[in-house]
Order: structure tokens, then sequence, then C-alpha cells
């Protein structure tokens, strides 16, 4: 009897699991990287950043 009640121990910890939550969130983290990654490496972006810094290099204190 003693064996029957530790299985149903085991069986039954849910411990250590992770739940729809932890799996939905970390999903929409991936789906969210990977959606910025796609605009970082998209033109309009780097020629952006690229714009601002010529301009603020170019530009003398007046």
């Amino acid at each position: 009897m003693k064996k029957m009640t530790q299985w149903k121990t085991v069986l039954h910890d849910d411990q250590g699991m992770s739940t729809i939550e932890y799996a939905m969130g970390s999903l929409a983290a991936a789906a969210l990287a990977g959606v910025l990654y796609l605009v970082i490496k998209g033109g309009a972006v780097v020629d952006a950043i690229e714009s601002i810094i010529t301009d603020a290099l170019s530009n003398t204190p007046g």
C-alpha cells in the first residue's frame, strides 16, 4: 500500500511543470523578437539611423 501512495504522489506532483501561461508568454516573446529582427534588418531603419548620425556629425554648434 505504501508503494501505491508513493506513485500517486509522484504522478500528481505539479511542481516544476510549465503552465500554458508560461508557454504562451514564451511564444509571444519569440514572435515579437522575430518581428523586431525583421524590422531592424529592413533598409528603412538602417537608413534612418544613418541619417540621424550623419546629421549629428555634420552640424556645427552655432
